[in-house]
Parts: structure tokens; C-alpha cells; sequence
């Protein structure tokens, strides 16, 4: 598949005019070979993996940069699940490799390490237990690292006695980085099918049926797909626009695929997946809300909101196909709060309500992204909420995420200010009629008929 001067000469543009960037290149790395009984060992042993593996990333991304005249937001690196391999120690305080992983990022000098993470989507080992009481201590004591749990999966169900203990780790990170705008959260995120290349944080791992090491890319053009858009006349029909999105989305993923190959080539590792998620910046004219209402809905959260979001997350999945040679990690369009313009304008006009974000994650790539509520809302309240979610995902057989910053001591109205790509988070209220009951019962949630697929 050729890269034709034609193409060349349109991504300039995307570039220079309409802010398309590479989201993310990021090396997923293996750690499977790292296990030790000792937990400095184990350490020293990550250090050298990583550092080793990815000790050309940055200087390889910054060269494509120079060299093809598209930017690469973020380099980044994800690992092995840390409960996997944090199994051959005993323990209680997993917290020392997270530092080691944050000193690996910050010797590469990358932006975002993701796997400090768990899949305990049927059952907690006593390893994955151990990972996540230390996240509160990890994510307060690095700067760089991220940590995900799976504790749901339509094969498996829902893990109800995670769910409440994910909330309980949310509010106990918040509380452990109140100094820094409870930003520990921020890198926390609660997932249903979790996918296994993702090369997006905070949710990024390095699954087990990977190779070694590979390069997975994210591409994103929110500026590029509302350009594209707003080239159609007010009267243009839902097919038209449909044919629009497919066509800019092939364009962008075009410039994602010749990046990722020549990024695998020149570091010598295998090529993964290309991303096609839109993924919003908090810069103007990066916003997938903005998109939302070119389509035509009169402000993000209003009324057809979540109609036109399906019809851009769809699109973009048929247009992007077919413009590289393998697609995955999660693919579609991303409603992050804290990181969109657009998304936070509609908060604060009152059009876009959590109740509103639940309903469009039933049709979006992820879920509630990114979403600051009062700090005195309860864990069964937050347990609720990530449910709710999981259910979603579970039931529909995607992947559905929860990444909630509960605002210690601040309430609606108020603002947390991350900085960088995470943005500024808005407090938004939340429904407190969650009871007590319910995050208590535990057990599991059963997997759904529609998972008999054998």
C-alpha cells in the first residue's frame, strides 16, 4: 500500500491547518521475563527491560517528526500487567515497581508508562489484591506511570466485590494526591473488556498474546475531521455526512499507518495495531464535542447528541479500516471531560450532564472519561457509577472504562487544573440516591447469554 505525493500533500495541510497530530507511538514491552522472588531483583531486572527495549523510542519518534512534518504528541510505553509477574514475590507493597517504572520513563524520557495493572475480571489473586491496595502509594509517588483494572468482561461478567474495591482505591488515590488536584485519579482507570494494545492511557497494557516488544500507534484529528465538515452545506443529508467522516478518517489513518511502519522498521521490533480513536486536546479546534454540533446538534449533551455520535464513531471505524493493515486497540471516538474543550464548554452551560455521558458511552470507543465529582461522594456512589458502566460494557460486548477524579474537598462548580494533556476537569454533580446495599452484595454479576459463543 503506497503513500502517493497526492496523499503527501493533503496531510501537510491536516498538519499545518488543521492540528493533525500522531496521538501516541507507543512500545509495548514484555516483562514476563522480569519475575523474581525479590522485589529488588525484580526491580532491576524492569529497569533494564525497559530501558534497553525502548532506548531509541524518542529519538526514533522526534526523527519521524523531523523527517514526515506530522507531530507525535506523546511517546509512550506499556508493560505486563505488574500483578502478573509481581506474583512470584510475596510482598504486601507493590509501590517500589511503580517507582521503578516511573525512573524507566523518565531515563527514556517518554510522557505516559502504562501496567500497573490487574486483570481480575472473574476472581482477585493474591498478587492482583497486593497491586491494587498499593495504587493510592504508586500513583502518589510518580509522575509518569498509570494503572488500569479489568473487572469486567462479557466472557466473565462483573466483578462486584472489584467494583467496590476500585472505588474505595479511587477515593484512597484521590485523598493520597489532594495536593496536586487529586490527580492520582486522573491515571486511574476501571475497565470492562479491556483490550490488550491499546497504545492510550491510562488504560494501555501489554497483553500476553503480544510479542516481546512491538509499536502500537494512536492517530487522532479531531481539527482534521471538523474541517472536513464543515466543507458541507447545512442541508447535507446524514449519508453525505457519513461519506464525509469515512473519507477524512482513511486520510488520517493513512498518516498513522506510514508512521507505524516505519517506526517498527527502524527500531527493529514488530509492527502492531494503528488506533483510530479521535482523541480530543484541550487546544481549540481539537474538540470531539465540536464535531457533535457541526453534525448538527445544537450544544454537546442536547438533544440527538447521542445519535450523532454514533454516526462519527461508525464512520470513523469504516473509513480508518481500510487504510492500514491492522487495526485495533479501542478505535473510535473518545468523550473525555477533562480533555476536551467542547466537552467542558457543554458542562458548564448546563447541556451536558453525567446522566447524558453514561448514555452516549453506550455508542462511543470508551466510557466515562475523565470526570471530576464532589469529594464527599461516597465509594458506593462511585461503585454505582462504575457498574453502571460495566454493564454497559458487558451486555453490549465492548469495551467500556471508568477514569472518575473525586474532587477532595471541592464541589460543583469548582475546577481541577491537571495540566498537559489531562486538562482541566470541571466538578460536576452526581447522583446521590446510590444507597448502600447494592456495592455491598459482591459476588459476581453472571456473564450474559450472549457470551455463549462456542
Amino acid at each position: 500500500m503506497d503513500i502517493t505525493p497526492q496523499e503527501v500533500a493533503e496531510t501537510m495541510a491536516m498538519v499545518s491547518q488543521q492540528n493533525l497530530d500522531l496521538r501516541t507511538i507507543t512500545m509495548g514491552i514484555s516483562l514476563m521475563g522480569c519475575a523474581d522472588e525479590d522485589i529488588r531483583r525484580m526491580s532491576t531486572k524492569v529497569y533494564d527491560r525497559i530501558t534497553h527495549t525502548a532506548e531509541h523510542l524518542v529519538e526514533t519518534a522526534n526523527a519521524l517528526e523531523r523527517e514526515y512534518g506530522i507531530p507525535i504528541a506523546n511517546k509512550r510505553v506499556s508493560v505486563t500487567p505488574i500483578a502478573q509477574i509481581a506474583a512470584a514475590c510475596t510482598d504486601a507493597d507493590l509501590s517500589p515497581l511503580a517507582v521503578t517504572l516511573d525512573r524507566a520513563a523518565e531515563t527514556l524520557g517518554i510522557d505516559f508508562l502504562g501496567g500497573f495493572s490487574a486483570l481480575v475480571q472473574k476472581g482477585m489473586g493474591d498478587a492482583d489484591r497486593r497491586l491494587i491496595s498499593s495504587i493510592p502509594a504508586a500513583l502518589s509517588a510518580t509522575e509518569r506511570v498509570c494503572s488500569s483494572v479489568n473487572v469486567a468482561s462479557t466472557r466473565a461478567g462483573i466483578n462486584m466485590d472489584a467494583v467496590l474495591l476500585m472505588a474505595q482505591t479511587i477515593v484512597k488515590t484521590a485523598e493520597a494526591t489532594t495536593a496536586r488536584d487529586c490527580c492520582g485519579a486522573a491515571k486511574l482507570v476501571v475497565f470492562a473488556n479491556m483490550v490488550e494494545d491499546s497504545p492510550f492511557m491510562a488504560g494501555a497494557i501489554h497483553g500476553s498474546g503480544e510479542a516481546d516488544a512491538v509499536i502500537n500507534v494512536g492517530v487522532s484529528g479531531p481539527g482534521v475531521m471538523a474541517a472536513a465538515l464543515r466543507q458541507l452545506p447545512v442541508d447535507a443529508n446524514l449519508m453525505d455526512v457519513a461519506e464525509k467522516i469515512k473519507e477524512t478518517a482513511f486520510k488520517i489513518t493513512r498518516a498513522g499507518e506510514l508512521m507505524s511502519r516505519e517506526a517498527s522498521r527502524r527500531l527493529g521490533v514488530e509492527k502492531g495495531i494503528v488506533d483510530l480513536s479521535l482523541a480530543p486536546t484541550p487546544a481549540a479546534g481539537d474538540s470531539v464535542a465540536e464535531i457533535l454540533e457541526i453534525i448538527g446538534v445544537g450544544r454537546t449533551g442536547g438533544p440527538g447528541t447521542t445519535c450523532a455520535l454514533a454516526l462519527l464513531n461508525d464512520a470513523v471505524k469504516k473509513g480508518g479500516v481500510m487504510a492500514s493493515s491492522s487495526v485495533g486497540g479501542l478505535s473510535g471516538a473518545f468523550i473525555p471531560v477533562s480533555e476536551d474543550a467542547g466537552m467542558i464548554r457543554a458542562v458548564g452551560e448546563g447541556a451536558l450532564t453525567l446522566e447524558k455521558l453514561e448514555a452516549m458511552t453506550c455508542v462511543c470507543s470508551v466510557g466515562l472519561d475523565m470526570i471530576a465529582v464532589p469529594g464527599d461522594t461516597s465509594a458506593e456512589t462511585i461503585a454505582g457509577l462504575i457498574a453502571d458502566e460495566m454493564a454497559i460494557g458487558v451486555i453490549n460486548t465492548k469495551t467500556t472504562a471508568v477514569r472518575v477524579i473525586p474532587a477532595i474537598g471541592h464541589g460543583v462548580g469548582d475546577t481541577l487544573v491537571f495540566g498537559g494533556l489531562l486538562g482541566t476537569a470541571p466538578v460536576m454533580p452526581i447522583n446521590q440516591f446510590a444507597g448502600s446495599v447494592l456495592a455491598h452484595r459482591g459476588g459476581r454479576f453472571p456473564a450474559p447469554l450472549n457470551s455463549l459463543k462456542n
